[in-house]
Parts: structure tokens; sequence; C-alpha cells
């Protein structure tokens, strides 16, 4: 139902509406107010809007053009409000979303998200800055088309993007790519213009004092940005720019925590591993004390380090094991020597001496070696094998210790056995040699050490090259208990009960178990304690005599030798005479002119009367061995190769041959 009533207008009518006629009072009903207050919310447009409305009034032109004026501008105004309204609505509802989320690279694609929805732009994207270079890099987009856009590289002191970062303020160009305003690239307006992008605006994202990155809205049509979409966008960038910032400052916070934990649980692990190998060197430490053994330690690192741990001497032989198991021996060559060590831990060990520290193993083998060194001289080494944990660097300098332990208990061990091996000496040099010493003095000396000097009838002589001549005296020690072992006049002496044969063979098999190398072991007859001297005599002759022959690896007795022994012993004038009679005019040929008819002649025998069989075993032609034998035949006469004179032939001169060195 229409209202009915009337509006008074007069001349105090404020603004336009007072004009010509305004001294008489105009009035207006209020169903036309109502109308005219409706056409302010209504779409209708300025030609027909006022006029139209208050057709049916009384109200002169003038003052329907003014109310025409009035309701536009009330109308613009709200309409502004009401944008105005949804876009503050909208920016704190992205707000919100951006608050939300923790995750920068969330953060940055949900940022150009809202950006694109509040412009309504055909583009939006952010680039940051890359670091130290200061080149922007496109991370996130939204609206494009083509792939190029996204990780384009936006040069320093190029493009739109890069003008906003360096002014630190807003910026647009309705038409970029005739803008000349903005510094060009080649390679970014390639990219842009493959979007088509004509309009765009780009805003800085400040935190504090620095640009973090640049948010850029884009039209692929021409489009002036006004000053309201530019605030717009300005301060969502800020509200993204302060979230943005809060989230990285989390990730280095939290970061930062779990780095300090990290740091804290190290600490405590390295704390704990310290007072572990404090433990474990006080426990290796009294071991060295208390006289403990390889074994000993051996077992304390075993348990420490929960792995199987094997300590071997200088020669590669197992000392101890912690894993109660037979550890690597020795690698045979092709020559029936031994190498010590293994060729991987041979490797490990010159590493391990020159550093002094753990080495892993390699060529195959796994586990880590480190070298036992006592000044220059290397005296073992210990083997660590792998396990479910690896070695902490405390850990290894735990084994890079127990390896000085061991050199200490070593020299120790070295230093006891080299003492006793002094006063066992002395007591074999004493019962060999001519020294005067009281027989009841050397019982009680003996007696001392378990060894009963009435039951030593075998007197056993080694002969080993000098420097293994040491670890045979070592060795020899131990071959049977009430045995003696002793160095006499540069010779390795054992003394013991056995009988001849089954002596030497003894002394043969344990030393070369040991050794792995050439031995000569002679043992001379079974008597009486008095007469050790001269049955030493006799043995050391004889493995001189062995040594002529060229048996230098080999076990015998002086029983099997007696012969020769009896030729060189107390008839020695005679011999000498024999063979000057019967080989003289020979040896002196050879004397005067350096020829050598005397092995020419001993090869001929050796070969069975054969010149050609000579020849071949000395290297000769047979010619030569003709012409040879000639000459002899000349010396000696036509009847020296007669079965008679050549037995004695032979005989003279393998004795000439021999004298010289028995």
């Amino acid at each position: 139902m229409p209202l009915t009533g009337t509006v008074r207008t007069t001349d105090s009518f404020p603004g336009p509406l007072t004009g010509r006629g305004t001294e008489h009072p105009q009035r207006m009903s209020v169903d036309g107010v109502l109308a005219l207050l409706r056409s302010i919310r209504a779409d209708t447009g300025p030609g027909r809007g006022v006029a139209g409305l208050l057709a049916h009034e009384d109200l002169p032109s003038d003052v329907l053009a003014t109310l025409e004026d009035e309701v536009l501008r009330v109308r613009g105004t709200v309409t502004r409000m009401a944008r105005r309204e949804h876009e503050l609505s909208a920016l704190f509802s992205s707000a919100r979303e951006l608050a939300e989320e923790r995750e920068p690279a969330l953060l940055l694609r949900r940022l150009v998200q809202r950006a694109h929805d509040l412009l309504g732009t055909d583009v939006a994207y952010v680039a940051s800055f890359e670091q130290p270079s200061g080149v922007l890099v496109i991370h996130e987009a939204v609206g494009s088309v083509t792939p190029e856009l996204m990780g384009v590289r936006v040069p320093p002191g190029k493009g739109l993007a890069m003008k906003v970062a360096q002014s630190r303020a807003a910026c647009r160009s309705t038409r970029y790519m005739q803008d000349h305003g903005i510094e060009h690239d080649d390679e970014v307006d390639a990219v842009i213009d493959g979007e088509g992008i004509v309009s765009m605006v780009g805003v800085p994202m400040l935190a504090g004092d620095d640009v973090v990155g640049v948010l850029v809205a884009a039209n692929r049509s021409v489009r002036t940005f006004s000053t309201e979409e530019i605030a717009l966008l300005s301060a969502f960038a800020d509200h993204a720019s302060v979230v943005l910032q809060t989230a990285r400052l989390l990730d280095e916070a939290v970061v930062s925590a779990a780095a300090a934990e990290q740091a804290c649980a190290e600490l405590t692990r390295q704390t704990s591993a310290m007072e572990r190998t404090a433990a474990v060197h006080s426990e290796l430490t009294a071991a060295v004390l208390r006289g403990g053994s390889a074994q000993e330690v051996a077992d304390i690192l075993g348990g420490v380090l929960r792995r199987r741990i094997t300590i071997l001497d200088r020669r590669g032989t197992p000392l101890a094991d912690s894993g109660g198991r037979a550890a690597a021996a020795a690698e045979p060559l092709e020559d029936g020597e031994r190498t010590g060590f293994p060729a991987a831990i041979r490797a490990a060990l010159r590493e391990s001496r020159r550093t002094g520290q753990c080495v892993p193993l390699r060529e195959g083998a796994s586990g880590l070696a480190v070298a036992v060194v006592a000044g220059e001289s290397l005296m073992g080494a210990i083997l660590v094998d792998d396990g479910e944990i690896a070695l902490t660097p405390a850990d290894r300098r735990t084994v890079e210790r127990a390896s000085q332990i061991v050199a200490l208990l070593t020299l120790r061990q070295e230093a006891v056995a080299d003492a006793e091996e002094r006063v066992r000496g002395e007591l074999v040099s004493d019962l060999l040699g001519a020294r005067s010493v009281y027989r009841h003095e050397l019982l009680l000396r003996a007696r001392s050490r378990g060894i009963r000097i009435d039951e030593l009838r075998t007197p056993v002589v080694v002969i080993v090259d000098p420097e293994h001549r040491r670890a045979a005296l070592r060795a020899a020690h131990d071959i049977v208990p009430g045995g003696l072992a002793g160095e006499h006049e540069g010779t390795v002496v054992v003394l013991l009960s056995e009988a001849p044969g089954s002596a030497a063979d003894l002394v043969r098999t344990r030393l070369a178990a040991t050794l792995g190398c050439p031995l000569l072991v002679v043992a001379g007859p079974a008597g009486t304690p008095e007469s050790l001297a001269d049955r030493f005599d006799l043995a050391r002759r004889c493995a001189r005599l062995l040594g002529a022959l060229g048996r230098t690896d080999t076990v015998a007795t002086t029983d099997g030798y007696a012969p020769y022994l009896a030729l060189f012993g107390s008839g020695r004038e005679d011999l000498g005479a024999f063979i000057s009679q019967t080989l003289g005019p020979v040896i002196d040929w050879d004397a005067e002119r350096g020829t050598d008819l005397v092995a020419t002649l001993l090869g001929f025998v050796e070969a069975n009367a054969s010149p050609t069989r000579t020849a071949r075993n000395l290297g000769l032609h047979t010619n030569t061995v003709l012409q040879r034998l000639d000459r002899i035949t000349t010396l000696l006469g036509e009847s020296w190769r007669d079965a008679e004179p050549l037995f004695r032939i032979s005989i003279a001169a393998r004795l000439h041959q021999l004298a010289a060195v028995v």
C-alpha cells in the first residue's frame, strides 16, 4: 500500500537544490522519497534513473538533475564501501589461512592463488631472491600457460619484478612490452611474450629491512591497475611476508632445536665413550702391572667393543683370540717360506706403522688392523673384526692404546725371556766350555730351573741363518720340559735326554714349525754329562761336513757320518799325506795355472766315469772334458782309470774338497 503524504522542500534545502523557484516550497511524496532511496541500491542507469522515478512528482528539472547527481555520488560511495568490505573480508580470510600454514612451499602456493583470486587477474606469480647471486627466481605461478615461466631467472636490474625489489615500492605497467621506464631482458621478455602478458603490477614482500620476494599480478589484456588494487595487493603481500618470515624463523628454530638436541646427544655419547675408554685403559694398565697376557687384553677389548679381537706376534702367529677360534695363519710362498702376515694385513700394518692409527683391511678382507710397535720394531698386530655397530673414534683410540699395552707386555715378556735365555746360555756354555766351574754349583743352578744335568745325554746342534738364530734359540727353550738350550760359540745347542735320532727329529720338527726356514739339525752321540763338550764338538764338525756336502736343510746324527769324521779326526796329518801322494800333481797343476782339474776329476767320478754326463753336469763341452781328462792322464799316468786307482783317487778328491771346510 503506497505511503501518502508530502515532503516539503524550501530554500533551506542545502546544496544544489536551492535555485530557481526555491523561494517557493516544493513538495515530494513519501513514495517518491522511498523510490529515490531504493534507486541508490538499484542498478538503474543515469539515463532514466531519478527523472523516471520522480516523473509523477512536481519538481523542476534542475532539482531533478541535482537529485540525479547526488544519487550517483551516494551510489558510488556505497558500491566502493561494499567492494572494500568484500576485499577486507577476503584479505582477513587469506591472512587466517596463511597463518595456519607452516610449510614455506605451501605458503608461496597459497599466496599466489589468493592474489590471483582477489584481483581477478589472468596470471599471478611470486619471485624470490637467490643468494648470493642476487637473481630473482619465479617459484610459484597460477594461470600460466607455458612451462617456461616457472623457474625463470630475472637478472639484477632487469624487468618489473627486479625494479620493485630494488625500489622497495609497488610498480605497475599498462603495456609492459612497450614500457621504456623498465629495463628489459631478452630472455625474460621472451617468457612474458610467450604467456601473452600485457599489463602487470608488482609489490614487494618485505620482512623488516629485507626484500624476501616480489608478488606480481598480470593480465593478458590492457588493464590499468587502480590504487586500491595495488594497496590491496600490497596489504596481502605484507601479511604473506610476515607469515612467511615467521614460518622460516620457526623452521630455523626447529632446525636449531634439533641440532642442539643432536649435539647434546652426541656430547652424551662422547662422554659415555670417554668414560668407557678411561675404564678400559685402567683395566689394560692394571693388566700390565699385574703381569697379564695378550689373551687378557684380547678379552677386555672383545668385551668392550663386542666383536672378535685377534692378537698376532711379529711373525703373524696367533697369540690371543677373544672369540676362542684360530686366527689367520701366515700365508705360504711358492718356495715354502712364510710371509709372516697375509697381504691385506701387511698393507694395513705398513700404513698403521706410519700413522700410529687403526687402518681398515682391504684386498677382500674386512675389519681393522693396528700395528704393535716398540720404537722402530714391529712386534705384532691387533685385528678387529667388523661388528653390528661401527666403531666410534673413541673406540679406535682404545684399540690404538691397547696396541701400546700389548707392546709393553711383549717387551716385559721378552725381557724375562732374555734374562732366562742368558742364564740358560751361561749354563750351556759352562757345561760345554773349557772354563773350570764346580760341578756342585752347576747342579744347583740347573736344579733351580727344573733341569737335571745328569739326564742330559744328547747334544743337538742347530745351524740356521743368522737372522733366524735368535728366534730359533727362543723356540728351542720350549721344546721339552727339562731340556736346556743356549748359544755356544755362535751355534744354537739343545741338550736333551732322548736318544740321538729321536732328539734330532724332535728339534727339527718343533723348530721348522716355528721358523719356516732351512734348518740343519745334527745330534751327537749320547753319553755322560762330563763328555758333553767332546760330543758337541763332534756334532758341530759333522754339521760343517754336511754343509760342505751341500746338505743345509736336513736332520742327521753323527753316527751316519762316522767314516768322514774319523778321517778328519786324529789322523788328519796322515790324511794330508795320502791326498798329496794320490793327487799331488793335479793339485799342483791347478795351483800353478789356475785350472780346475780336481773338480773335473770329482765330477768324472760322480758321473760314473762318463765324459758326456760329466760335461752335462759341469756345464762344459764334451771336448773340454776330454781334454782335461787327457791332462789328468798325463799327470797321473795311464792306469789312473783302473778300478783300484780310481777308487783311491775318488776318495782323495772328495777329502781334498772337504779338508778346507772341516
